[in-house]
């Protein structure tokens, strides 16, 4: 019988893969334990119910939520690898539902035979559009896998109401500028892994260019550190200053997706701002948006329709 797409993969089982040296520095630093993970307490602290239900094996299936670089692949991996499962992990951009089939019944046939359970990574979930999403709920309902999508969009909006409610919602805010000062100390002191055995020196202003400037994203933090290092040894010196990563950076990459969810929230902040006549904060918001790339014509039929529904009918008289 020939193999199918999930036997391939499946032989894996649930070790993380491997990462070489020539791998770029975030991926070599992600983290190896839960003890490493920088993100909520009450999910991944010393009594968070994720550390929990892995130390019970009883990982229920999960939506993490959140931007990039706040460690939704990270917490996957190593939900695999410290449970007995086999892990395996797609991108919803890349597989379509008819391979996704293939490895569900291959789940079910693991499973069947006493191997072990089923990890299913799938990142992007929400590219699988509703209908799609149906394919996951006759295996999760049976145990015969546990689910584990990740999304940067609001999971209300985009998953149905069947797979939701099969899934626990994990909300991964982006990560504030101390915790992403702990990653590139890490980074900086990882003899194995970081660039520890390199002796770099970066003070602590340096420090805080990186950790305010990431928006929250270890792997941009990680990224820029990478890049300034490299620049350092091309000019023979093991001192980082903050006057090179500004012009590694050139400028802040704002978040913003002009589509999704952030999109709205933007415009929220600009309308209110507007309405409690607050002009420093309606010019921040309004230069945010524009500097990310929104398009001044959208703007401005918004100023122009708060004019008319909120200013306009202020005094109807």
């Amino acid at each position: 019988m020939t193999d199918t797409l999930f036997d391939r993969e499946g032989a894996r089982g649930s070790d993380s893969p491997e990462v070489s040296a020539d791998s770029p520095l975030a991926d070599r630093m992600r983290p190896r334990s839960l003890d490493e993970v920088e993100g909520p307490e009450e999910v991944v602290g010393s009594n968070g119910f994720l550390r929990r239900a892995i130390a019970e094996d009883r990982v229920p299936s999960l939506v993490l939520w959140g931007p990039p670089g706040v460690g939704k692949t990270t917490l996957a991996r190593l939900i695999a690898a410290q449970t007995a499962s086999n892990f395996l992990s797609y991108s919803a951009v890349a597989t379509g539902v008819k391979e996704m089939r293939e490895v569900l019944e291959g789940s079910r046939r693991l499973r069947s035979r006493g191997g072990k359970r089923t990890i299913l990574f799938l990142d992007e979930i929400h590219r699988f559009n509703r209908a799609q999403q149906d394919v996951f709920l006759p295996y999760i309902e049976t145990g015969e896998i546990v689910l584990i999508g990740a999304t940067t969009e609001n999971p209300s909006f985009e998953l149905n109401g069947a797979l939701l409610s099969r899934c626990k919602v994990v909300v991964l805010d982006p990560l504030a500028p101390e915790a992403i000062a702990r990653i590139v100390r890490r980074t900086l002191r990882d003899i194995s892994r970081g660039l520890g055995a390199r002796d770099f020196r970066l003070d602590d202003e340096a420090l805080s260019f990186i950790a305010q400037t990431s928006g929250g994203d270890a792997r941009r933090a990680l990224n820029l550190l990478e890049a300034a290092a490299a620049d350092a040894e091309a000019g023979k010196t093991k001192r980082i200053e903050v006057s090179r990563l500004r012009e590694l950076l050139q400028r802040k990459v704002l978040l913003y997706d002009k589509a999704g969810e952030e999109h709205y929230n933007l415009i929220s902040a600009l309308h209110k701002s507007m309405r409690e006549s607050d002009p420093d904060a309606t010019v921040y918001w309004l230069v945010r948006m524009l500097e990310a790339g929104e398009e001044p014509l959208y703007l401005a039929r918004r100023i122009v329709r708060f004019a008319s529904e909120d200013i306009g009918l202020a005094d109807p008289r």
